[in-house]
């Protein structure tokens, strides 16, 4: 696991343990509270004991803990009639899951319907339970808190919703690109295929001997094309990428960097001893130009100012890596994760359909890399 994932995976711990101890702090605020009153308000802590266990489990079990929340909490209304009063505890509980119900909940339906549990909970406990004048008071305040974090939910759902329509729509328009590939490589295939069958019969009419690698020839190409083709439509047919574009070599990789160096930071591309278009499938090809080409546009768009860029070719550990990294940057890319950055999206949809892996992030000096690695298989 990258260091930027650690450290992400880490400040969300800490905020939930953050957040679980402040309602700890408020559960015994209410505790204190209840030993120095009566003992009515000692009873009244049920509800907060097990807001704090539905807040632990709301991530795994949303639904469930909400449900068992405001339960609970209406069972201690209906028994603390006018002796009582709405627990700090309880009351931040069934704020917390009223924001995970709006932001996790699934259809809407079901999100709205959990919400407004949880604002009759919380207007349940202080209608039922305040036996002063103050209870109007009360309502109204929480009346408002629960509207803040309902809207707080709902604002977090909306931008998940935003983020995933935008994966979508890249994974889709990756798909029609490779039905117009998928055009290209029939066409490519079935020509050559023709072309070598024409040469077969000029060669039989004159050479009969020599008809059987020309045949062979033939088989091996459809072969081939078959293998392209099915990868292809199972790509179409399902959720993975992959792409395969006759015309692409090592000379477009170079192509690429040359334009690209020519209006933004310096590139040294190496490529290293032993690789050969002849032992690269196509789609190995098409996918290397379309990941080298999106790093390259992320560094000119997130890494203004970056002095010059790294790209190598390599043969490491029974597979192809191709590594791009930008150095000089004085701030790390916006694009943050490959969920955040939509062009990677599709090129890691494209890396793994070919059984590879794509990464990005900082390494261990902290340059911005981007790293792409395809197992080696034959060609044909």
């Amino acid at each position: 696991m990258a260091e930027w994932q650690k450290f992400t995976l880490w400040v969300r711990r800490l905020a939930n343990i953050a957040l679980i101890g402040w309602l700890c702090l408020l559960t015994f605020v209410d505790l204190a509270v209840a030993v120095s009153t009566s003992e009515n308000q000692l009873n009244g802590l049920l509800g907060s004991v097990v807001g704090v266990v539905a807040v632990l489990y709301r991530r795994r079990y949303p639904v469930a803990a909400t449900w068992v929340a405001v339960a609970v909490s209406i069972l201690v209304s209906a028994f603390l009639v006018n002796r009582g009063y709405p627990c700090l505890g309880e009351t931040g509980a069934l704020l917390i899951m009223t924001i995970t119900v709006a932001r996790v909940v699934y259809p809407l339906r079901n999100a709205v319907i959990m919400i407004i549990a949880t604002a009759a909970a919380l207007l349940a406990a202080v209608g039922v339970r305040v036996a002063d004048n103050y209870d109007i008071v009360l309502g109204f305040v929480v009346f408002v808190a629960w509207v803040v974090a309902a809207a707080i939910g709902a604002y977090q759902r909306y931008h998940e919703e935003r983020r995933l329509d935008s994966v979508e729509a890249v994974r889709r328009a990756e798909r029609l690109e490779l039905a117009r590939e998928l055009h290209d490589l029939v066409a490519h295939h079935i020509t050559g295929i023709v072309v070598q069958a024409q040469a077969a019969r000029v060669v039989a009419e004159q050479r009969p001997e020599a008809t059987l690698p020309a045949l062979d020839a033939i088989a091996g190409a459809g072969g081939e094309a078959l293998t392209a083709m099915r990868r292809l439509v199972g790509v179409l047919r399902s959720e993975d990428e992959a792409a395969r574009r006759p015309g692409t070599s090592l000379a477009d990789l170079r192509i690429l960097v040359e334009r690209f160096a020519a209006t933004g930071p310096l590139v040294a591309f190496d490529v290293g001893p032993g690789i050969s278009e002849a032992d690269l499938a196509p789609e190995v090809l098409t996918t290397l130009h379309r990941v080298l080409q999106e790093s390259l546009t992320n560094v000119r768009r997130h890494a203004h100012t970056a002095t010059w860029v790294e790209a190598d070719l390599r043969l490491v550990d029974h597979g192809l890596r191709l590594r791009v990294c930008n150095y000089g940057s004085a701030v790390p890319h916006k694009v943050s994760r490959l969920g955040g950055g939509f062009g990677l999206v599709g090129m890691a949809e494209r890396v793994e359909a070919l059984g590879g892996v794509l990464s990005a992030g900082p390494n261990g000096t902290g340059v911005w890399e981007v790293c792409a690695f395809f197992p080696l298989r034959p060609v044909g």
